[in-house]
């Protein structure tokens, strides 16, 4: 077996699992699919055996596929294994493998080359969507079920999207937001492809919170999409173009933070350093990048710059985003926040760390495993008996709204983002 494939595959970082089993329990994919190679221990030895040549990609592709990279393992591994590395790299391998799928591929690189990384497209996607939810499209289009005639399971998400703003309100957006009084501090703000396009008006909140806090806050227009989805895809190549150009737009101004309200996104930048080498200039940017990156709610608990001043009589529990919880390892400040808010009553779940199976775009490419985990959350949610689902991540939110209605609790229960709830609390600045 060549060396190249050797590398790709990380197949130096396999020796380090000693197939203990410590993973099988943490594993979303395991507690529901209940087969081996569906376990991270499973697909590390799949892997090993295709380095040696005594597997197929073939007979890895679906186990890797299958996959959510929800990262739960690496939190309960006693040997450190790197097993976000070996996933990458068998991604790769098996996305090298599909490029003879030309009909795939031209799809693959219009969505991970063209349309994600751009703003463009992406407050075109804002706008279409807003004019099909104003239109009256969306009423005639569920009424004859013309989206259940599209091969993917759009149906059952766009009738759970957010209400889109305007294009003009789109438009009149700026750059940068300052206080009137002497800012505390200098705030870079990632916006995100999907947030920013899906979710835009939990980012402007997220501003509106860091300028009551006490910052300056600025977008620098020449960001881009973090790359998590084209890393989860096998394009490594793409996410390290991608990684540049936001390490450069983030260069421009001494921020004391670069500010993430995305668990997917924030873990994609964390992550950075890791695609450069080690010693190499770009290695070391990524690195002083790095070093100002941190989740909204991380930076407001810093700030320590509001009072919430509005009672909210409202039952919540909190459902971590796994690359929040797992990859930037940022579990109490949002927990902290919500006990912030008077008149909450927050009640955690039993089993906060398991996975919600949204996992960037995998619950619509493997929707029914999704669902399988996704009911497995719900059950958790049920017991605690909550009115409101507080996440911090969007594929999260989504894939609560739709865990919500899958349980027939639509009008008794939804689903919020962290920083839209903390708004509704009415917080006003301290200083």
């Amino acid at each position: 077996m060549s060396s190249l494939l050797k590398e790709k595959l990380h197949y130096d970082k396999t020796f380090d699992c000693v197939q203990c089993g410590y993973c099988l329990p943490a594993c979303p994919t395991y507690e529901t699919m209940e087969k081996e190679t569906h376990s991270p221990r499973g697909r590390i030895n799949l892997v090993k055996m295709v380095a040696e040549g005594k597997a197929s990609v073939e007979d890895l592709r679906e186990p890797i596929e299958k996959c959510l990279g929800c990262m739960a393992c690496t939190t309960v591994c006693p040997t450190n294994v790197q097993y976000g590395a070996i996933f990458e790299g068998a991604k790769q391998v098996v996305d090298d493998e599909s490029e003879k799928a030309k009909p795939r591929k031209l799809m693959e690189d219009f969505f991970f080359q063209t349309f994600f990384p751009s703003s463009k497209w992406m407050n075109s996607l804002g706008n279409a969507t807003w004019f099909y939810q104003t239109s009256g499209l969306q009423k005639i289009s569920q009424q004859f079920g013309l989206t259940k005639r599209v091969p993917l399971p759009i149906d059952k998400f766009e009738t759970i999207l957010p209400s889109m703003p305007s294009p003009k309100e789109r438009r009149a957006r700026v750059g940068r937001y300052v206080r009137k009084r002497p800012s505390c501090a200098k705030v870079g703000f990632f916006k995100g492809c999907i947030m920013d396009s899906v979710f835009y008006k939990t980012n402007q909140n997220t501003m509106e919170l860091l300028l009551r806090s006490g910052a300056e806050v600025v977008f620098p227009k020449q960001q881009t999409c973090c790359g998590a989805l084209h890393a989860h895809s096998g394009k490594v190549d793409h996410s390290i173009e991608l990684a540049k150009q936001n390490i450069e737009a983030f260069e421009e101004e001494g921020f004391d933070y670069i500010v993430s309200n995305a668990g997917g996104c924030g873990a994609r930048l964390v992550e950075y350093p890791h695609l450069f080498e080690e010693g190499s200039s770009w290695h070391e940017r990524a690195s002083a990048f790095v070093s100002r990156v941190k989740d909204i709610s991380e930076v407001l608990m810093e700030m320590d710059g509001l009072l919430f001043e509005k009672e909210l009589h409202r039952t919540v529990t909190y459902q971590p985003s796994c690359h929040l919880r797992n990859v930037q390892k940022v579990t109490d400040e949002p927990l902290a926040l919500l006990k912030q808010i008077p008149g909450l009553t927050l009640r955690e779940l039993e089993r906060p760390e398991f996975c919600c199976g949204s996992a960037g775009v995998y619950n619509i490419v493997n929707y029914e495993e999704a669902m399988d985990i996704l009911d497995v959350k719900m059950k958790d949610v049920c017991g605690v008996k909550p009115d409101r689902i507080v996440t911090s991540n969007p594929g999260c939110h989504l894939q609560m709204k739709l865990g919500v209605e899958r349980e027939g609790l639509s009008g008794k229960m939804d689903a919020v983002h962290l920083v839209d709830l903390l708004m509704e609390a009415d917080p006003q600045p301290k200083y």
